[in-house]
């Protein structure tokens, strides 16, 4: 198995994420799920398509508790979105390159933009992303697959302390310990 350790001198790149095709009666869920991913492994954006303000309200609600800047933004313009962005576009999908071909490029670049669709993706997103990446070739959950690629891209180094935190959890063997802000005690 290749090493996922950065190499000496690199940094961690900048990711943000675009949620194509969030549908907002079906899709809640899953899209709560890949922005709390997103966040945890270090994203500072998610870019939803279309907009869902109740979604964007649950996750600054997660920030505020939990610390950190994570936002979701609405967009209605996707393609504008992709186009606009200063750094390599990241579209995962099981038909694109494996993950392990592109590392090293991923590697290189200091800001990215993940793109991550919902039921059916646009073939113009095919296109009009730098790069097309699979974590793996067979049908899996695009939650799963953001997870993989977010821990690679990272090297394996977990997000750094979330700032401003509320609540923030001890690590324990066995049962749960959370410290909160205002009192400083252990549940």
């Amino acid at each position: 198995m290749p090493s996922r350790a950065r190499p000496k001198g690199r940094g961690v790149p900048s990711v943000e994420l675009l949620r194509l095709g969030h549908r907002a009666g079906r899709d809640p869920r899953l899209t709560t799920h890949l922005a709390l991913v997103a966040r945890a492994f270090g994203a500072r954006r998610m870019y939803l398509h279309p907009p869902d303000p109740a979604i964007a309200e649950r996750l600054a609600a997660v920030a505020r508790r939990w610390g950190g800047a994570f936002e979701v933004v609405g967009v209605d313009d996707w393609r504008r979105t992709v186009r606009e962005f200063d750094g390599l576009v990241v579209h995962l999908t099981m038909y694109g390159l494996s993950l392990e071909r592109v590392a090293p490029r991923l590697a290189r670049a200091s800001h990215l933009l993940v793109v991550v669709g919902g039921a059916k993706v646009p073939p113009a997103l095919y296109g009009l992303a730098g790069v097309n990446v699979a974590v793996g070739h067979q049908p899996h959950s695009e939650v799963g697959a953001a997870a993989v690629f977010l821990d690679r891209v990272r090297g394996g180094v977990p997000a750094s302390e979330f700032v401003g935190a509320e609540c923030t959890i001890v690590p324990r063997a066995r049962g749960k310990s959370v410290r909160t802000a205002r009192s400083r005690s252990r549940r």
